[in-house]
């Protein structure tokens, strides 16, 4: 199984339990591994047999910054469902972070992997 990935994609939005992050935007950080079998895709040296990670990247960012969460267990989930869903991968994980949520750590966040390893 070979592994594409995004590192670090940003995106603004409302997500938060209390009142006052309901009030704001912030920012959440996420890095994608996506399964993959890139062999075609290096054979012919084409993006039609390779995944679109720009694509991904911005389905993943419009999504987000249109949407509002309280959790981002709930966040993840639904950017996983997206990208299983839409883009055919059949594989993968999702680190997302919330930066400062925590004053003495420099991030949070959660961890998920879905669907079934090739």
């Amino acid at each position: 199984m070979d592994i594409v990935f995004i590192r670090e994609l940003r995106a603004d939005t409302v997500i938060g339990v209390y009142d006052w992050e309901r009030r704001i935007r912030q920012t959440v950080v996420m890095d994608l591994e996506l399964a993959s079998d890139n062999r075609r895709a290096a054979a012919g040296d084409r993006i039609e047999d390779a995944i679109d990670y720009a694509a991904i990247s911005q389905r993943v960012l419009s999504f987000i910054e249109a949407s509002e969460f309280q959790l981002i267990e709930t966040m993840a989930e639904q950017v996983a469902n997206i990208i299983l869903d839409e883009f055919a991968v059949p594989w993968l994980r999702v680190r997302l972070a919330k930066p400062g949520a925590v004053s003495q750590a420099r991030e949070v966040g959660v961890l998920i992997e879905r669907g079934e390893k090739p």
